[in-house]
């Protein structure tokens, strides 16, 4: 089955950026682009600036130079998600209670929540509080705020984290049917991320500056 193009052909394209935390930098005069159907993967040891470029290309924390933009979208236009390495889980709401909070939050625009559980797994659990799920099932969960409210720029730390195979898989097809939509993403992994077309990704490897 062909997936329909769902979102505009964006890039984002970074220049001469450089970025880092309390005035040290991390990374230094980088360059890259990505364009709808592609991918970034950043690679590289603990420390190495992986999340703080995520964080940044958010618009979190500021650059300490260079630019970076987003090519094609609306002035107004909400076209990112950022799902960091901590899954921001209410452990006193339910499974279904958490994504439809998420929902509410970031614009209900894609999946309904039951159909969003079911696809990562956790339709089963839906009812149960949140604060029972294991690492890997919170990890699940992180990933369906990505299917609730669709955003053509998923911006991932630690995508696979905690999970198991079946989960590694899960996020393979989550992603590349991602890239079929139109959408693109950013990735810092430690884990290796091997999607079916490899000519639709390219990897950005760093390290600790000194």
């Amino acid at each position: 089955m062909t997936v329909r193009h769902l979102f505009p052909p964006l890039t984002l394209r970074a220049t001469g950026l450089s970025w880092g935390r309390g005035g040290m930098a991390l990374g230094a005069n980088v360059s890259f682009s990505v364009t709808a159907g592609q991918c970034l993967l950043l690679r590289g040891p603990n420390g190495g600036g992986k999340t703080t470029l995520l964080l940044t290309l958010a618009g979190i924390i500021a650059p300490l130079d260079g630019s970076f933009a987003i090519a094609g979208a609306g002035e107004d236009e909400r076209v990112l998600h950022y799902c960091g390495h901590r899954n921001a889980i209410k452990p006193r709401l339910t499974v279904q209670e958490n994504l439809a909070f998420w929902a509410e939050v970031n614009g209900a625009t894609g999946s309904p929540a039951k159909a969003a559980l079911d696809e990562v797994g956790l339709g089963h659990l839906a009812d149960l509080d949140a604060g029972y799920l294991s690492a890997g099932q919170s990890r699940r969960l992180a990933l369906a705020r990505l299917l609730v409210s669709h955003r053509p720029l998923w911006l991932l730390d630690e995508p696979t984290a905690a999970l198991d195979s079946e989960g590694h898989e899960l996020v393979t097809r989550l992603l590349d049917r991602h890239l079929d939509m139109g959408g693109l993403f950013i990735a810092a992994t430690h884990d290796p991320i091997t999607l079916p077309d490899l000519a639709r990704m390219e990897t950005l490897v760093m390290g600790q500056q000194p």
